[in-house]
């Protein structure tokens, strides 16, 4: 294995593994991570098509390349997801302006998420 192809394949596993955090913390981004690590894997075929069986990062990749928006299942677990754990943080830390600023960002990223919902309905497929 070329030095270049174990390169880009630790840094696949890196932002894998970063992508993998976004999956639980709701203000972490998963797409961008998995996205790149497949753009690392490009170099280990291979490892890219195992990373496609896994259902979480197979519909992450496949809605980036399809631009395909997210599924109302995707759109509901992440919104429940986000303000849950935004809910206890909220309940743990109780500081006013910690407070607003996690409304802030529930808020946000709610916007954000429905937004790329959007997509996906606009488009006429509104299955799960």
């Amino acid at each position: 294995m070329q030095l270049k192809t174990l390169l880009l394949t630790v840094l696949g596993f890196v932002f894998l593994g970063m992508g993998a955090i976004g999956v639980l913390l709701p203000v972490w981004p998963t797409t961008p991570f998995v996205l790149v690590s497949v753009a690392c894997f490009l170099s280990t075929p291979r490892i890219k098509a195992k990373i496609l069986k896994i259902p979480i990062f197979r519909e992450h990749i496949e809605n980036y390349e399809q631009r395909s928006g997210l599924s109302p299942k995707t759109v509901r677990n992440s919104l429940i997801w986000l303000w849950g754990t935004l809910f206890v943080s909220m309940v743990v830390i109780q500081k006013m302006w910690i407070l607003a600023l996690l409304f802030i960002v529930g808020v946000s990223v709610s916007l954000h998420i429905l937004s790329i919902a959007k997509a996906k309905v606009n488009k006429g497929d509104e299955t799960e």
